[in-house]
């Protein structure tokens, strides 16, 4: 069973300055625009109510972050994080892949030696298993 596996390699200042740009973008998005709306609410209600001194951008955002915690923290359903891969590849899968990686990069010398270290990584995988069958035979 063959998955669909997206490779994105990132070469030269080009690629570095898009990145930058995407991280700029997603900065801003997430982070300052809803800062500087928790800013706006906070400065009107404030101001309505009752006498407190207006708040800035920064400290808008750590309001924001302030809110962001706490309904992580507050609501019943649990959040789960999890890093593993829970469909990991087979061997067969991952040889196909690195083959694929080799076709596409032969000038790359960075893939190449994270190549040829995943080459030695099975070479001794095999070995282990090899020892094992051997000595469990024994």
């Amino acid at each position: 069973m063959k998955k669909n596996l997206n490779i994105i390699q990132i070469k030269g200042l080009r690629g570095l300055i898009i990145v930058g740009m995407i991280a700029c973008c997603l900065f801003a998005g997430f982070i300052v625009f809803p800062g500087f709306v928790s800013m706006i609410i906070w400065n009107y209600i404030t101001q309505i109510l009752i006498q407190i001194p207006k708040i800035n951008l920064l400290q808008g955002v750590l309001l924001w972050g302030i809110i962001i915690a706490s309904y992580f923290t507050f609501r019943k359903e649990k959040l789960i994080v999890c890093v593993k891969n829970p469909q990991g590849l087979s061997e067969e899968e991952l040889k196909a892949v690195f083959s694929d990686i080799k076709k596409q990069a032969q000038e790359d010398k960075i893939i190449q030696t994270m190549l040829k270290a995943r080459e030695t990584e099975l070479k001794i995988k095999e070995d282990e298993n090899k020892e094992t069958t051997k000595s469990d035979i024994k």
